[in-house]
């Protein structure tokens, strides 16, 4: 099935907090990081909060073991794993930073088996500091999002138009790309999250299928359902293949959840 690619927001999504948060209360500077909110927009805020946890002596490996701490539900790595074992292609669209990211994918080893990773750049300097750079750099131009919901660093629109895309998010930053799906796509929304409010309330504008889930088991069911439905019609309409092949699905017991949206 390398004609599905699976696009995972990674905030709430694949973690079940957000990993800036985490970060900053872990490390007990939540009063600064609410102090210097109102002052400067999320990203650039969070590239100077690096600047002042290192001023005070918090190492990178100290980060390090933080994100390692952060809340994933056992059920999102079997998720990512059975997905890739049966051909999807993965990626990550997201609101955070490679670093944060890569750290926490790798300690649950799960790293490898994304193609893409899209996210808000960033690296370790010579003095041990993690920086952290806008995905784009709204200080020059802007990104032209038509929906005004995306925040000025990152809009997540950009979508493959060729291949199947399941989409799977929880913020109003995931709303966007929500809106350039094909009806031969999917959109798995969080329920009782941003997306799936702004989903509910707009829902004549979204072509792709919707699939709400709740948490991480829910995710895994609602999300292998999917591929397996998908691989089970691929199969049957190629009546041409002959030499006795199939493919390994994958058994899930829950049936697909779609939003009721007449309810809102």
């Amino acid at each position: 099935m390398a004609d599905i690619v699976v696009v995972f927001d990674f905030d709430k999504t694949i973690i079940d907090c957000d990993s800036d948060n985490w970060v900053v209360d872990e490390l007990h500077a939540t009063e600064l990081f609410n102090q210097l909110l109102p002052t400067m927009p999320w990203n650039s805020l969070m590239g100077r909060m690096m600047e002042e946890l290192h001023a005070q002596g918090k190492t990178i490996e100290d980060i390090v073991e933080v994100l390692k701490r952060a809340p994933i539900h056992p059920s999102i790595i079997s998720a990512v794993k059975a997905a890739h074992d049966l051909g999807c292609d993965l990626k990550i669209v997201s609101d955070a930073n490679l670093f944060f990211i890569e750290t926490i994918l790798k300690h649950h080893g799960i790293w490898e088996l994304f193609s893409e990773i899209n996210t808000n750049s960033s690296f370790v300097d010579e003095e041990g500091r993690l920086k952290i750079f806008p995905h784009h750099d709204f200080t020059k131009s802007s990104h032209a999002c038509s929906t005004n919901i995306c925040p000025p660093n990152m809009c997540k629109e950009s979508m493959s138009k060729e291949k199947k895309i399941i989409y799977i998010g929880d913020g109003t930053g995931d709303f966007c790309p929500s809106l350039k799906l094909k009806q031969t796509d999917y959109i798995m929304p969080r329920k009782n999250f941003p997306v799936w409010d702004l989903i509910c309330q707009n829902h004549k504008l979204i072509k792709a299928d919707i699939h709400e889930w709740y948490d991480g088991q829910e995710l895994q069911h609602v999300l292998l359902q999917i591929i397996n439905s998908n691989i089970i019609i691929s199969n049957e309409q190629d009546d041409g293949d002959d030499n006795g092949d199939s493919t390994q699905l994958v058994t899930v017991d829950c049936k697909l959840h779609k939003i009721p949206v007449s309810a809102h």
